[in-house]
């Protein structure tokens, strides 16, 4: 997988399963990119509140469609929701390579080690090697940095990885089983590490 620069933009970016589904719907009837860029500007397809937001959904989840092979579309359309959003999570870890390390390194390693719970502790500490290893990273400020952790536990929670907060900010991990088809997927296209990434092995 293309390793990219590190980046905050996942704070202004949400996961968008419904529009990323409607996207790859759209692909598969034959419209183009273009084709669909053109309906967001004429009919707001993904229902945002401004014109503005429909611009952002539009280029991020494009991008992240862009990312996957085309193959992918007729298995995510013919899969359950739960692989669904899995597909989804995939593309944006592929597209954003700090919220790919940080699932890594954090939650695959608290799968391999049995343990079931993510704390801010954990974000925190995170952060800090990243701070440590990137210029990049060093250079956020504080306040971007929580807005990531918060926008990394939402996204995972939406895509199944993550139970509710509880009452101490601890959340509780829920190892996915993957879809043979979509495990098949991800081997055949060379993303075997996702396999590990989401399923928590070495």
């Amino acid at each position: 997988m293309e390793r990219k620069p590190y980046s905050a933009g996942t704070v202004k970016f949400s996961f968008w399963f419904m529009e990323f589904r409607k996207t790859v719907q759209i692909l598969s009837e034959g419209k183009s990119f273009v084709d669909i860029k053109k309906l967001n500007e004429e009919t707001n397809i993904y229902g945002a509140p401004t014109k503005l937001r429909a611009q952002q959904i539009y280029s991020t989840v494009t991008a992240r469609i862009k990312i996957l092979d085309e193959s992918f579309y007729p298995i995510f359309l013919s899969s359950d929701i739960a692989t669904q959003k899995l597909f989804v999570l995939t593309a944006a870890l592929l597209h954003d390579t700090l919220f790919f390390d940080f699932v890594y390194e954090v939650v695959r390693e608290k799968m391999i080690l049995g343990s079931d719970e993510l704390t801010d502790a954990d974000i925190r500490i995170f952060f800090k090697n990243k701070q440590e290893q990137s210029e990049k990273v060093a250079s956020f400020q504080d306040y971007t940095l929580r807005r990531l952790g918060a926008c990394y536990k939402t996204q995972l929670y939406e895509a199944g990885l993550l139970e509710s907060k509880r009452a101490n900010s601890t959340r509780k991990i829920r190892k996915p089983i993957l879809d043979i088809a979509f495990e098949h997927w991800l081997y055949d296209h060379d993303l075997g590490i996702m396999v590990k990434t989401l399923t928590g092995v070495r």
